[in-house]
Protein backbone atom coordinates (compact mmCIF):
# COMPACT_ATOMS: atom_id res chain seq x y z
CA UNK A 1 0.00 0.00 0.00
CA UNK A 2 2.83 2.40 0.81
CA UNK A 3 4.30 1.94 -2.66
CA UNK A 4 0.96 2.97 -4.17
CA UNK A 5 0.58 6.06 -1.96
CA UNK A 6 3.61 7.80 -3.44
CA UNK A 7 1.97 7.51 -6.88
CA UNK A 8 -1.07 9.49 -5.79
CA UNK A 9 1.04 12.01 -3.92
CA UNK A 10 3.43 12.41 -6.84
CA UNK A 11 0.81 13.08 -9.48
CA UNK A 12 -1.15 15.36 -7.16
CA UNK A 13 1.98 17.42 -6.68
CA UNK A 14 2.67 17.51 -10.42
CA UNK A 15 -0.83 18.73 -11.28
CA UNK A 16 -0.98 21.22 -8.42
CA UNK A 17 2.29 22.82 -9.53
CA UNK A 18 1.28 23.21 -13.18
CA UNK A 19 0.03 26.78 -13.00
CA UNK A 20 3.00 28.10 -11.00
CA UNK A 21 5.44 26.33 -13.32
CA UNK A 22 3.64 27.71 -16.37
CA UNK A 23 3.91 31.28 -15.07
CA UNK A 24 7.65 30.88 -14.48
CA UNK A 25 8.08 29.27 -17.90
CA UNK A 26 6.22 32.08 -19.63
CA UNK A 27 8.57 34.67 -18.17
CA UNK A 28 11.64 32.69 -19.28
CA UNK A 29 10.18 31.57 -22.64
CA UNK A 30 10.62 27.90 -21.65
CA UNK A 31 7.80 25.45 -22.59
CA UNK A 32 7.56 23.82 -19.15
CA UNK A 33 3.78 23.19 -19.12
CA UNK A 34 2.87 19.51 -18.98
CA UNK A 35 -0.60 18.20 -19.72
CA UNK A 36 -2.50 15.90 -17.38
CA UNK A 37 -1.85 13.07 -19.83
CA UNK A 38 1.92 13.70 -19.63
CA UNK A 39 1.82 13.83 -15.84
CA UNK A 40 -0.19 10.58 -15.63
CA UNK A 41 2.11 8.96 -18.21
CA UNK A 42 5.29 9.84 -16.31
CA UNK A 43 3.97 8.53 -13.00
CA UNK A 44 2.53 5.32 -14.45
CA UNK A 45 5.72 4.60 -16.42
CA UNK A 46 7.86 5.17 -13.32
CA UNK A 47 5.50 3.08 -11.16
CA UNK A 48 5.65 0.13 -13.57
CA UNK A 49 9.44 0.41 -13.89
CA UNK A 50 9.82 0.48 -10.09
CA UNK A 51 7.47 -2.45 -9.52
CA UNK A 52 4.52 -0.64 -7.91
CA UNK A 53 2.41 -2.35 -10.58
CA UNK A 54 3.37 -5.98 -11.17
CA UNK A 55 3.67 -7.84 -14.50
CA UNK A 56 0.22 -9.07 -15.53
CA UNK A 57 -1.59 -6.74 -13.11
CA UNK A 58 -4.84 -5.26 -14.43
CA UNK A 59 -4.94 -1.46 -14.77
CA UNK A 60 -8.53 -0.24 -14.38
CA UNK A 61 -9.06 3.18 -15.94
CA UNK A 62 -11.82 4.22 -13.51
CA UNK A 63 -9.70 3.29 -10.49
CA UNK A 64 -6.62 5.10 -11.80
CA UNK A 65 -8.64 8.21 -12.68
CA UNK A 66 -10.09 8.28 -9.15
CA UNK A 67 -6.67 7.82 -7.55
CA UNK A 68 -5.08 10.54 -9.66
CA UNK A 69 -8.01 12.96 -9.42
CA UNK A 70 -8.36 13.29 -13.21
CA UNK A 71 -10.92 12.23 -15.82
CA UNK A 72 -10.68 8.95 -17.73
CA UNK A 73 -9.35 10.69 -20.85
CA UNK A 74 -5.74 11.42 -19.74
CA UNK A 75 -5.51 7.96 -18.14
CA UNK A 76 -6.70 6.26 -21.33
CA UNK A 77 -4.27 8.32 -23.44
CA UNK A 78 -1.39 7.51 -21.07
CA UNK A 79 -2.17 3.78 -21.22
CA UNK A 80 -2.21 3.89 -25.03
CA UNK A 81 1.22 5.54 -25.00
CA UNK A 82 2.53 2.93 -22.55
CA UNK A 83 1.20 0.22 -24.88
CA UNK A 84 3.24 1.75 -27.71
CA UNK A 85 6.31 1.71 -25.44
CA UNK A 86 5.82 -1.94 -24.48
CA UNK A 87 4.95 -1.42 -20.80
CA UNK A 88 1.21 -2.16 -21.11
CA UNK A 89 -0.94 -4.57 -23.11
CA UNK A 90 -4.49 -3.57 -24.09
CA UNK A 91 -7.03 -6.14 -25.28
CA UNK A 92 -10.60 -5.42 -26.44
CA UNK A 93 -13.21 -6.30 -23.80
CA UNK A 94 -10.42 -7.13 -21.36
CA UNK A 95 -8.70 -3.81 -20.77
CA UNK A 96 -5.15 -2.88 -19.88
CA UNK A 97 -2.62 -5.00 -18.02
CA UNK A 98 1.03 -4.48 -17.21
CA UNK A 99 3.18 -6.30 -19.78
CA UNK A 100 4.63 -9.59 -18.62
CA UNK A 101 8.40 -10.09 -18.55
CA UNK A 102 9.64 -12.61 -21.11
CA UNK A 103 13.06 -14.24 -21.42
CA UNK A 104 13.61 -12.80 -24.90
CA UNK A 105 13.48 -9.28 -23.51
CA UNK A 106 17.08 -9.52 -22.27
CA UNK A 107 18.46 -10.17 -25.74
CA UNK A 108 16.26 -7.48 -27.27
CA UNK A 109 17.18 -4.87 -24.65
CA UNK A 110 20.93 -5.44 -24.84
CA UNK A 111 20.99 -5.54 -28.65
CA UNK A 112 19.14 -2.21 -28.64
CA UNK A 113 21.50 -0.74 -26.05
CA UNK A 114 24.55 -1.94 -27.97
CA UNK A 115 23.37 -0.33 -31.21
CA UNK A 116 22.24 2.92 -29.58
CA UNK A 117 25.39 3.31 -27.47
CA UNK A 118 27.56 2.79 -30.55
CA UNK A 119 25.61 5.36 -32.58
CA UNK A 120 25.65 7.98 -29.83
CA UNK A 121 29.23 7.29 -28.72
CA UNK A 122 30.71 7.58 -32.21
CA UNK A 123 28.87 10.84 -32.89
CA UNK A 124 29.58 12.30 -29.44
CA UNK A 125 33.35 11.84 -29.57
CA UNK A 126 33.44 13.83 -32.81
CA UNK A 127 31.66 16.75 -31.15
CA UNK A 128 32.81 16.74 -27.53
CA UNK A 129 35.15 19.43 -26.23
CA UNK A 130 37.53 18.94 -23.32
CA UNK A 131 34.95 20.44 -20.94
CA UNK A 132 32.51 17.72 -22.04
CA UNK A 133 35.06 14.97 -21.44
CA UNK A 134 35.82 16.46 -18.02
CA UNK A 135 32.11 16.42 -17.19
CA UNK A 136 31.81 12.80 -18.35
CA UNK A 137 34.81 11.91 -16.17
CA UNK A 138 33.14 13.57 -13.17
CA UNK A 139 30.00 11.49 -13.84
CA UNK A 140 32.10 8.31 -13.86
CA UNK A 141 33.70 9.30 -10.55
CA UNK A 142 30.18 9.70 -9.14
CA UNK A 143 29.26 6.25 -10.45
CA UNK A 144 32.37 4.79 -8.79
CA UNK A 145 31.01 5.93 -5.45
CA UNK A 146 27.56 4.42 -6.00
CA UNK A 147 28.45 0.78 -6.70
CA UNK A 148 26.91 -0.37 -3.41
CA UNK A 149 23.60 1.43 -4.10
CA UNK A 150 22.09 -0.28 -7.14
CA UNK A 151 19.16 2.08 -7.67
CA UNK A 152 21.34 5.19 -7.32
CA UNK A 153 23.96 3.70 -9.66
CA UNK A 154 21.28 2.86 -12.21
CA UNK A 155 19.89 6.42 -12.11
CA UNK A 156 23.37 7.89 -12.52
CA UNK A 157 24.04 5.47 -15.39
CA UNK A 158 20.89 6.79 -17.09
CA UNK A 159 22.18 10.36 -16.68
CA UNK A 160 25.52 9.34 -18.20
CA UNK A 161 23.94 7.92 -21.33
CA UNK A 162 21.58 10.88 -21.64
CA UNK A 163 24.61 13.17 -21.51
CA UNK A 164 26.43 11.23 -24.24
CA UNK A 165 23.33 11.46 -26.45
CA UNK A 166 23.10 15.20 -25.77
CA UNK A 167 26.74 15.61 -26.77
CA UNK A 168 26.00 13.62 -29.93
CA UNK A 169 23.05 15.89 -30.73
CA UNK A 170 20.76 12.89 -31.17
CA UNK A 171 17.41 13.36 -29.38
CA UNK A 172 15.74 10.39 -31.12
CA UNK A 173 18.55 8.05 -30.10
CA UNK A 174 18.35 9.47 -26.58
CA UNK A 175 14.59 8.80 -26.38
CA UNK A 176 15.00 5.21 -27.62
CA UNK A 177 17.93 4.54 -25.27
CA UNK A 178 16.07 5.90 -22.22
CA UNK A 179 13.08 3.65 -22.98
CA UNK A 180 15.37 0.62 -23.36
CA UNK A 181 17.00 1.43 -20.01
CA UNK A 182 13.56 1.82 -18.39
CA UNK A 183 12.68 -1.70 -19.55
CA UNK A 184 16.04 -2.96 -18.30
CA UNK A 185 15.54 -1.43 -14.86
CA UNK A 186 12.12 -3.05 -14.57
CA UNK A 187 13.55 -6.42 -15.57
CA UNK A 188 16.53 -6.37 -13.22
CA UNK A 189 14.41 -5.29 -10.22
CA UNK A 190 12.28 -8.41 -10.54
CA UNK A 191 14.83 -11.07 -11.32
CA UNK A 192 18.40 -9.88 -11.66
CA UNK A 193 19.52 -7.62 -8.82
CA UNK A 194 21.90 -10.28 -7.52
CA UNK A 195 23.69 -10.54 -10.87
CA UNK A 196 23.49 -6.79 -11.32
CA UNK A 197 25.30 -6.31 -8.01
CA UNK A 198 28.19 -8.44 -9.31
CA UNK A 199 28.14 -6.85 -12.79
CA UNK A 200 28.24 -3.21 -11.64
CA UNK A 201 31.98 -3.16 -10.96
CA UNK A 202 32.82 -4.69 -14.35
CA UNK A 203 30.36 -2.36 -16.08
CA UNK A 204 32.01 0.60 -14.40
CA UNK A 205 35.46 -0.46 -15.59
CA UNK A 206 34.01 -0.67 -19.10
CA UNK A 207 32.60 2.85 -18.76
CA UNK A 208 36.10 4.14 -18.07
CA UNK A 209 37.37 2.27 -21.13
CA UNK A 210 34.61 3.94 -23.17
CA UNK A 211 35.73 7.37 -21.96
CA UNK A 212 39.34 6.69 -22.94
CA UNK A 213 38.28 5.47 -26.40
CA UNK A 214 36.00 8.47 -26.91
CA UNK A 215 38.68 10.92 -25.76
CA UNK A 216 41.07 9.39 -28.29
CA UNK A 217 38.28 9.45 -30.91
CA UNK A 218 39.10 5.80 -31.52
CA UNK A 219 35.91 4.42 -33.11
CA UNK A 220 37.28 0.90 -33.49
CA UNK A 221 38.29 0.68 -29.83
CA UNK A 222 34.97 2.20 -28.74
CA UNK A 223 33.03 -0.38 -30.74
CA UNK A 224 35.03 -3.21 -29.17
CA UNK A 225 34.38 -1.91 -25.64
CA UNK A 226 30.65 -1.26 -26.19
CA UNK A 227 30.05 -4.65 -27.83
CA UNK A 228 31.98 -6.47 -25.09
CA UNK A 229 30.15 -4.46 -22.40
CA UNK A 230 26.70 -5.41 -23.66
CA UNK A 231 27.45 -8.98 -24.72
CA UNK A 232 28.97 -9.91 -21.35
CA UNK A 233 25.98 -8.41 -19.56
CA UNK A 234 23.51 -10.17 -21.86
CA UNK A 235 25.06 -13.58 -21.20
CA UNK A 236 25.22 -13.14 -17.43
CA UNK A 237 21.65 -11.88 -17.16
CA UNK A 238 20.18 -14.43 -19.60
CA UNK A 239 21.67 -17.36 -17.67
CA UNK A 240 20.36 -15.98 -14.39
CA UNK A 241 16.92 -15.18 -15.78
CA UNK A 242 16.39 -18.70 -17.13
CA UNK A 243 17.41 -20.10 -13.74
CA UNK A 244 14.89 -17.81 -12.02
CA UNK A 245 12.10 -18.90 -14.37
CA UNK A 246 12.90 -22.56 -13.71
CA UNK A 247 12.66 -21.99 -9.97
CA UNK A 248 9.30 -20.23 -10.40
CA UNK A 249 7.97 -23.15 -12.48
CA UNK A 250 9.18 -25.77 -9.97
Amino acid sequence: MASRFYIIKDIGYILAMQSATSRRAASSLQPAFRSKKEAVLDVLRSSIAHGAFKPGEKLVIDDLAARFGVSQIPVREALQQLQAEGFVEIEPYVGATVSRIEAGMITEIFELLEALELISGRAACQRMAEDDFAHMEAMLVELDGLESDLDAWSAANMRLHRFICDCAGMPLVKSALVKALDHWNRLRRYYLNDVFAHRVHAAQKEHWQMLRAMRACDAERLEKVVRGHNQAARKAYTDRFHAALMREAA
